[in-house]
C-alpha cells in the first residue's frame, strides 16, 4: 500500500522535512526533538509517513482513553486535545479501575505529571514535536530502569531487599522517551518474572481485565491488564516462556514476542542468552506495529541485535485470510493436556478463519516435518531453561543475604540448574549442546513446514484464567493439574509456548475468543524466520473480520 503524509500535510511541507539519523528514525525523533511549525504539529518532520486515522475532539474528554494509539497521536499532534487533558483522562481512569486490578505500581504524584504534560504542551505550541508518543502516559514493565525510578523486579523493595532508584535508562525507555512518552509508573510482574501468574511480596497480585479474582498471566501481566483496561494506549513486555502470548491472551490484546534480536537488550551476558525477548502490547495490530518500530532497531552493543530498519513496522500492510495457509496444531494430537474449553473457543476461532476463506489443516505432530518430535520438547525445554534462567538469577540465590526471600519459583530454576533435572546432577556442557541441536533440529522441521504453510496457530495457554485464590483462601501460584494430569513443574501448563520461543521466530498472540464463563482466551501465530511484519499483518486481517477487542469490553470499563 502507498503511504502519504498524516492528514493536515501536503507535498511542499513534506519536501522540506528534517533528516533524521539511523538511530532517530529507530527512536522516532531525535534527541532534540524535531521542529515544527507551531500552527499545525500534524506537517511534523518526524511523524512516520503512514496512513493516520482521522479524530475530532471528544465532548466528553473521558473517552479520550477509547482512542488507539494512532488516533491519539494524531490527536495530539493536530492539538485536538491537550497532553493535560490526555494525562488527565488517563490518570482518572486509573484511579477508577487500577484498585481493583493492582496493574500499574509505582504510580508517580498527579501533580507531578501533569507539570510534565503542560511542558509537553509548551512544546507544542513552540514549534517541538518529539515523535508519535508526544504526551502518551506510559508505564514500563518493572523489570526496566527509569531513571529516578526503583526497578523491583517483584523482588527488590520488600523488607530486607532494598533498593535504590535507577540512574539510567534502559535501552528501551530511552527510545520511548524519545518518541515523546511520559513515564507515570512501572507495570506489574511475578517475581524476578519467572511465572506466568503475576504475584511478587513487594505489590501483590494483578487481577484480570475481565474478572480480577483470576489470573492476569505473565510475566507481562500488568502491562496486559492496563492496555486492555485503558489505563494505558500500549505497553512494552517481555517473553521468556509465554510472558507476551498468554498475559494478552487473558485479557483479549495483542503481544508480539518478536523475532529474536529484533529489540536489542543492554547489559549481562550477550551471546548465550537467547530465551528472553522484548516486545509491544496494544489494542490493535497498528498500535503494535508503531511500538515495534519505536522499541526495534540495531545497536552495536548488542553483536546479535538485527539491522534491519524498523521503519519498515511504521505501517501495517492489508491483507486479507483469503487463500493463508495455516498450520493448526491445537494440543498437537493430545501431547499438550488442555482444557476443554480453551479447545473450543480457539478451535471456533480456527473454523471462523476457514469460513474467511483461509486453508487450515491440522499438525498434530512436531516431526510431521523434520525430526524434532512431541516427546522431544520438554526434555529439550527444560534443558534449556534451567541452562539459561539458572544462571541468570544465580546471583540472587547465591547472596546469603537474598536467597531466604527468594520465591519457589526460582529456586526450582537455579536448583535445576546446580543439581540437575530430577536430582540427576548439575547440567553439564554437554547436555546444553544435545540440547542445542535438538533445538536446531527443530527449527529445520518448521523451515520445512513453511515451505507449505503461511502460519501456524496454537493456543496461548492450556488453561483458561484460573482463581487467584482458592475455595480455603489460599493463594493460587500455578495450575497443579489439567483434565487429570498432574504439572510436574509450576510451568508445565504453558508448555505450549516453548515452541515460539526455542524457534526464534517471530511468535503473536491476538484474541481468539470468549469462553462460556465470559473469561477470554488467546491464537499463538508463528511465522517464518524473522517475518515479524507478516504476523502482524495475519493478526490485523483477523481483527478487521472479528473485531473482538472493540465488541467486548471488560465489565469494569463498560458503563
Amino acid at each position: 500500500m502507498a503511504s502519504r503524509l498524516p492528514e493536515g500535510s501536503d507535498k511542499a511541507r513534506a519536501s522540506g522535512r528534517a533528516r533524521l539519523s539511523r538511530r532517530s528514525l529507530v527512536a522516532g525523533t531525535s534527541a532534540a526533538g524535531v521542529l515544527v511549525g507551531a500552527a499545525s504539529a500534524a506537517q511534523a518532520g518526524g511523524v512516520p509517513d503512514i496512513v493516520w486515522p482521522k479524530v475530532k475532539r471528544p465532548a466528553e474528554l473521558g473517552r479520550i482513553v477509547d482512542w488507539s494509539a494512532a488516533e491519539l497521536s494524531v490527536a495530539i499532534r493536530r492539538q485536538e486535545v491537550t497532553c493535560v487533558e490526555v494525562m488527565t483522562a488517563y490518570l482518572d481512569r486509573i484511579d477508577d479501575v487500577n484498585p481493583a486490578v493492582n496493574a500499574i505500581v509505582q504510580l508517580r504524584p498527579r501533580a507531578e505529571l501533569l507539570a510534565e504534560a503542560a511542558e509537553k504542551d509548551r512544546l507544542l505550541r513552540n514549534g517541538t514535536y518529539q515523535g508519535w508518543m508526544h504526551g502518551f502516559p506510559h508505564a514500563v514493565k518493572d523489570q526496566w530502569n527509569v531513571k529516578g525510578m526503583t526497578t523491583s523486579v517483584g523482588f527488590f523493595g520488600q523488607p530486607g531487599v532494598p533498593v535504590a532508584p535507577a540512574t539510567t535508562d534502559a535501552l528501551l525507555v530511552e527510545r520511548i522517551r524519545k518518541a515523546g512518552a511520559i513515564f507515570i509508573g512501572k507495570t506489574n510482574l511475578p517475581e524476578l518474572g519467572l511465572g506466568s501468574h503475576t504475584y511478587n511480596k513487594v505489590y501483590g497480585t494483578t487481577g484480570n481485565a475481565y474478572d480480577p479474582t483470576k489470573s492476569a498471566g505473565g510475566s507481562s501481566g500488568g502491562a496486559a491488564v492496563a492496555v486492555a483496561l485503558r489505563m494505558l494506549p500500549v505497553a512494552d513486555g517481555s517473553d521468556f516462556f509465554g510472558s507476551l502470548r498468554n498475559p494478552p491472551g487473558w485479557n483479549n490484546v495483542l503481544g508480539l514476542r518478536p523475532s529474536f534480536g529484533r529489540i536489542p537488550e543492554l547489559g549481562g551476558e550477550q551471546f548465550v542468552q537467547q530465551g528472553g525477548a522484548t516486545g509491544p502490547i496494544a489494542r490493535d495490530a497498528r498500535d503494535l506495529s508503531l511500538l515495534l518500530s519505536t522499541m526495534a532497531g540495531y545497536d552495536p552493543r548488542v553483536p546479535l541485535a538485527m539491522e534491519e530498519d524498523p521503519k519498515r513496522f511504521k505501517t501495517v500492510r492489508r491483507t486479507s485470510l483469503k487463500g493463508v495457509k495455516v498450520a493448526w496444531m491445537a494440543d498437537l494430537g493430545g501431547y499438550l493436556p488442555t482444557e476443554p474449553e480453551v479447545l473450543a473457543v480457539t478451535g471456533a476461532a480456527v473454523d471462523r478463519m476457514r469460513a474467511l476463506g483461509a486453508k487450515v489443516d491440522k499438525v498434530d505432530k512436531l516431526n510431521q516435518y523434520g525430526s524434532f518430535s512431541n516427546a522431544d520438547l520438554w526434555p529439550t525445554w527444560l534443558v534449556f531453561r534451567h541452562w539459561l534462567s539458572g544462571n541468570l538469577n544465580f546471583p540472587i540465590y547465591n547472596n546469603p543475604a537474598w536467597k531466604p526471600y527468594l520465591k519457589p519459583e526460582t529456586l526450582f530454576e537455579v536448583e535445576g540448574m546446580l543439581h540437575g533435572i530430577d536430582g540427576s546432577g548439575p547440567i553439564t556442557a554437554q547436555q546444553a549442546w544435545n540440547g542445542s541441536v535438538k533445538r536446531t533440529a527443530l527449527y529445520q522441521g518448521f523451515r520445512e513446514l513453511f515451505e507449505h504453510y503461511d502460519y501456524v496457530l496454537l493456543p496461548t495457554a492450556q488453561v483458561m484464567p484460573f482463581d487467584n485464590v482458592d475455595a480455603q483462601g489460599n493463594e493460587v501460584h500455578w495450575p497443579k493439574e489439567i483434565n487429570g494430569v498432574a504439572m510436574s513443574t509450576y510451568h508445565r501448563w504453558m508448555e505450549v509456548t516453548a515452541i515460539g520461543t526455542l524457534l526464534g521466530a517471530p511468535t503473536l498472540a491476538m484474541p481468539a475468543g470468549f469462553g462460556a464463563t465470559g473469561l477470554p482466551i488467546g491464537l499463538q501465530v508463528i511465522g517464518r524466520n524473522h517475518d515479524d511484519a507478516g504476523v502482524i499483518e495475519f493478526a490485523a486481517a483477523w481483527e478487521r473480520e472479528t473485531r473482538l477487542v472493540e465488541k467486548h469490553l471488560p465489565p469494569l470499563i463498560k458503563s
